[in-house]
């Protein structure tokens, strides 16, 4: 069925607004208390229980920039010293350099940055003694502070106002294209989009985004969102084609009552209550979201393409989803998608290669569904950014060719034609029955009567 772009411009505005809301915290963010040692290292039990200490045994996401498409990213936090590669506002109301916390939820960025990719830290005071660098084979705890899922992997910081009104002028729907397409043009391998809206559609404006990062082979990660924000089901962008959706987890396994939300798009689970991420200014806070499970599947990503620099986008997504545990209905279902996220076996298992997204293209999806849909212009390009490589390309957008004229008239011509003849097929055989009934009867025989000459026998 195709989609309506013409209604969604009107509303996309308003339903991104609460996409903060909604795909993240869920309005529960508990600032936690100075960290005291490996106090709040200690809280990161996602790292093990979802396999990823393991999986650095094989890779920590050297050589990968991975973009969060937020709030904003704080790389003065002592956890993302020398995280930061880049970034850029798309916003028109933030930093030139996308660290900057702005928005409705300015510290929404920060918190999913440190969780992909933090560093930890050593403590301040010099009478302190310094905890262990994090290493693949140490069994013991990491730095002190975050310790993110991908801890060498580089962010790029693209900063976004949404939640309420832009003081920048752009709306979210210019604003999203041109941060995805910033980001692809800047070197990202992952995208990380940890925002969502309470509708599945999405306006035909991002088409020519999400279609570039696709051919340019890129793997977007998106929230699936949280029912208690109100997305009951999942919302764009993580319902387009191509799309890694993360759904998320309760403490003990279990798709979350509160922090996550259902649909077919869904890819893998992770999880998503009881997490803790730095603030900017420093510090950190409990919350709970998929938008705190996204950077985890988003981190795995960035530790596969560093791995294997070669492997296609595709390739990523399937081996991430193909080795995920399986939970709920078996097979692929609408709460926890392929599986519970498996770092381990994302890093270390024997997967086939693969040409085919297992989340579907987005290609696809526009040949099919914007047909007869007239082009609409390109999406806005993004604030240059600070080196002289400026211009952003033109993605190659399938053009929706409309019908032809033989296209409406030929089904019309066969329907009446099939009418005709079954009218004709019926008369004849109505003549034939006719003339044989006739044919059996004695000569001084009445004719058959019509119905409306038969009378009600004697009683």
């Amino acid at each position: 069925m195709t989609r309506a772009p013409a209604r969604l411009s009107r509303t996309v505005s308003a339903l991104i607004a609460v996409a903060l809301a909604g795909a993240s915290a869920a309005a529960t963010l508990t600032v936690a208390p100075a960290a005291v040692a490996d106090s709040t290292r200690d809280k990161e039990y996602w790292l093990a229980e979802s396999g990823i200490t393991k999986a650095w045994e094989v890779s920590k996401g050297a050589g990968v920039k991975v973009a969060v498409i937020d709030s904003g990213v704080d790389g003065k936090h002592a956890d993302l010293a020398g995280a930061l590669a880049g970034g850029t506002d798309i916003s028109g109301a933030g930093a030139p350099d996308g660290q900057k916390s702005i928005g409705a939820k300015p510290e929404h960025g920060t918190l999913v940055a440190t969780m992909l990719a933090g560093r930890g830290h050593q403590p301040a005071p010099a009478t302190d003694a310094p905890s262990p660098s994090p290493s693949p084979t140490a069994s013991g705890p990491g730095p002190d502070g975050i310790v993110g899922v991908a801890p060498e992997a580089q962010i790029l910081s693209v900063s976004t106002w949404l939640g309420s009104a832009n003081p920048g002028g752009k709306s979210d729907q210019d604003q999203i294209p041109a941060a995805v397409r910033w980001a692809v043009d800047n070197g990202a391998r992952v995208i990380n989009i940890s925002l969502g809206s309470t509708s599945p559609e999405w306006p035909q404006s991002w088409d020519a985004a999400f279609l570039y990062a696709e051919q340019k082979d890129v793997v977007i990660v998106a929230a699936a969102g949280n029912r208690v924000g109100g997305n009951v089901q999942v919302g764009a962008p993580a319902t387009i084609p191509g799309v890694l959706t993360v759904a998320g987890l309760d403490r003990k396994g279990a798709a979350s009552i509160d922090s996550s939300s259902q649909g077919i798009s869904i890819g893998v689970a992770a999880p998503a209550e009881n997490l803790i991420g730095g603030l900017p200014g420093g510090g950190y806070a409990e919350w709970a979201g998929t938008s705190g499970a996204t950077p985890i599947v988003a981190g795995v990503a960035a530790l596969i393409r560093s791995k294997w620099p070669d492997m296609t986008a595709s390739q990523v997504i399937n081996r991430i989803v193909s080795t995920a545990k399986d939970a709920g209905a078996p097979g692929k279902d609408p709460l926890y998608g392929y599986g519970v996220l498996n770092a381990e076996a994302a890093l270390k298992a024997d997967v086939p290669e693969t040409t085919v997204n297992p989340l579907g293209t987005i290609s696809d999806w526009i040949r099919v569904h914007r047909r007869g849909i007239p082009a609409t212009s390109a999406p806005a390009a993004a604030p240059p950014p600070s080196s002289a490589a400026a211009a952003l390309p033109e993605p190659s957008v399938p053009v929706a060719q409309a019908p032809s004229p033989a296209d409406t008239a030929v089904p019309a011509m066969v329907v009446l034609g099939f009418g005709g003849l079954i009218v004709c097929i019926i008369a004849g055989a109505a003549i034939q029955l006719r003339r044989a009934v006739r044919g059996s009867a004695p000569e001084t025989a009445a004719t058959v009567p019509e119905p409306d000459d038969v009378t009600a026998p004697n009683s």
